[in-house]
């Protein structure tokens, strides 16, 4: 298995933890651990305080799978997978395609996501979001147009990365209808779900909705615990569960033990968590509107409906990679181009979870200030 090398992983692998600010990141401020356990109730602080370094069940810890199972209307503990969310992703992929099957991915997107079923061999299909006079939107005649008789999965991921696009319930419905039709897997990956900045825009999990999809989740973005390594794959189709875990004893074998005590405790206290992250991005929602407001000769800022991200674009001078370089190098701000995601269009990531948002910008507003060459004409 030959696979491309991820472009995004390795640019955050080379600047995330030598430059002085990060704008791009996905994931919202990090907890610590001892503020996790300090919303642990008795019963959890036990599990955690007479906690053995043994293995585990490879599924996953029985009451973190019923706490996870809890986020689901039609979903119970045994229909739920612990893995780490990228090995997830692999595990899955990995498990259902072969040779020759075609792929339809939403896209711009996390490169997994469509990288891994071409290293398998699949013919992969981009599916666009369009950018519209309203902002991002769904191009569901796309998608009637290209599902054919060899579509074995199409994939979408709402909230969505890297644009903060969500779909109506009608639109994501009629997702659901369009693959249900035909019988094929729908892989929805809901790393972000639950950071909908109106709740009641939130669509339902289409693990809900239908019996051939399984979802992505996990506590690296909405409940600011990317350092624990937990996710989960849920699904109603036993054997496509099965099929994953019994790849699973190639990868893992079984999670982390303190990993898995600490997320039951994040998943009880998910409330307060979701909470803490959303107050973070409103308020640099607010931060990010102003900046771009006062500099809309240099970007077009395309706000987000849901999520930690967001996806502008760069109408400067040059090109958006040589302004994320100069960013880098004058100020020590890394800045993630559209162009790890191969997206066109001068487009760059903003992350909107951290709470040091606001001094990036400022870093980021130095810059244009100190520099001729952004000056509005």
């Amino acid at each position: 298995m030959k696979i491309s090398p991820f472009k995004l992983e390795r640019y955050f692998s080379q600047y995330e933890f030598r430059v002085r600010f990060l704008l791009s990141p996905s994931d919202c401020e990090s907890l610590a651990q001892s503020e996790l356990l300090d919303m642990a109730d008795a019963e959890s602080r036990l599990l955690w305080e007479n906690l053995r370094l043994s293995y585990t069940e490879s599924q996953g810890h029985p009451r973190l799978r019923a706490e996870i199972s809890h986020l689901y209307e039609a979903v119970t503990p045994e229909q739920i997978l612990v893995a780490a969310p990228e090995e997830a992703i692999f595990l899955l992929m990995t498990s259902l395609l072969q040779r020759g099957d075609e792929v339809i991915t939403l896209y711009p997107a996390y490169q997994s996501l469509y990288e891994i079923a071409r290293s398998v061999g699949c013919k992969t299909l981009l599916w666009n979001t369009k950018l519209g006079s309203s902002g991002w939107q769904l191009d569901l005649d796309w998608l009637v147009d290209h599902i054919t008789g060899r579509t074995r999965l199409v994939i979408v991921n709402f909230p969505h990365n890297p644009t903060g696009f969500l779909p109506t319930d009608q639109e994501f419905q009629a997702v659901i209808d369009l693959v249900a039709r035909r019988g094929i897997h729908l892989f929805c990956d809901e790393m972000y779900r639950g950071l909908e900045y109106d709740p009641t825009r939130r669509i339902p999990s289409a693990v809900d909705l239908y019996e051939r999809a399984c979802v992505l989740g996990g506590l690296s973005k909405t409940y600011a615990l990317p350092g624990l390594r937990i996710g989960w794959l849920a699904a109603q189709e036993a054997s496509l569960l099965q099929a994953v875990q019994n790849l699973k004893d190639y990868t893992t074998i079984c999670h982390s033990a303190p990993s898995e005590i600490l997320g039951i405790i994040a998943l009880q206290n998910s409330a307060v968590i979701i909470q803490r992250s959303l107050d973070i991005i409103r308020t640099n929602l607010e931060a990010a509107h102003a900046f771009f407001g006062r500099h809309s000769h240099l970007f077009e800022w395309l706000p987000p409906l849901a999520g930690s991200i967001a996806f502008p674009r760069y109408l400067g001078p040059g090109t958006v990679e040589e302004f994320c370089q100069s960013a880098l190098e004058q100020r020590g701000v890394m800045i993630v181009p559209g162009s790890l995601f191969d997206y066109p269009g001068n487009h760059f990531r903003v992350g909107l979870g951290r709470k040091n948002f606001g001094q990036a910008l400022i870093e980021l507003e130095k810059m244009l200030q100190n520099n001729p060459s952004f000056k509005a004409s």
